[in-house]
């Protein structure tokens, strides 16, 4: 697979973020009425984002949520965060072999800046990430994955061809907008089936960071 540029996905990838921000938001939709467990806010908000919650809602319930639902949840998520967040496992080492290596590396995420700056400093991985090499939906007008943008931008502010990146991501839609830009991508299944997937067109499958190595 091509090497040239190596991109993660932050939540579910690098930082282990998402079993504690999905928590907050079953917690938070289930008090407003829309009872939701953890596995089920795993399963319809997973790489999406915050903006389909509210189509999720009102296709599941025929409801609707506070105009504010967003902000809030993130109030909630980000308290959360600051008791402390893990890295996935193996991420550190992955992206020190990376540097040892000279590969060039960067991370694209649907999240906003604010969130993806927290999670790495909680997780102890910000000093991991090269200066210019984090970007985020903000960057692109907010336009999140499934659509392609962030790492069409990701790829051209490091004067990298599409052709030759390669994503790790660990949600559908975040394959299907690294497959949209046309790069090569490898689905982590430490929270995916990994059947779904390869339905969205992931080109390869890992189980643990550190087999990414192997595809290099």
């Amino acid at each position: 697979m091509s090497s040239k540029l190596v991109i993660f996905d932050n939540d579910g990838v690098l930082v282990d973020s998402e079993p504690t921000a999905h928590r907050v938001m079953s917690g938070y939709l289930t008090e407003l009425g829309y009872p939701t467990t953890l596995e089920e806010s795993l399963h319809h908000f997973l790489g999406n984002a915050g903006r389909n919650v509210h189509q999720v809602i009102a296709d599941r319930y025929g409801g609707s949520l506070p105009e504010d639902f967003t902000a809030r949840c993130h109030e909630r998520v980000f308290a959360a965060f600051r008791e402390g967040v893990a890295a996935m496992p193996g991420a550190a080492e992955v992206l020190a072999e990376l540097r040892l290596r000279g590969i060039p590396y960067c991370l694209a995420s649907s999240s906003d800046h604010a969130w993806i700056d927290l999670t790495l400093d909680r997780a102890g991985l910000r000093d991991l990430l090269p200066p210019g090499a984090v970007f985020s939906a903000q960057d692109v007008g907010g336009v999140g994955k499934p659509a392609p943008d962030v790492f069409l931008h990701a790829a051209a502010a490091r004067g990298v061809a599409v052709h030759d990146c390669l994503v790790v991501e660990d949600s559908p839609n975040g394959v299907r907008a690294a497959r949209a830009a046309g790069m090569d991508v490898l689905g982590y299944t430490a929270l995916t089936p990994e059947q779904q997937l390869v339905d969205a067109g992931a080109t390869g499958l890992i189980s643990r960071l550190p087999e990414l190595l192997d595809h290099l």
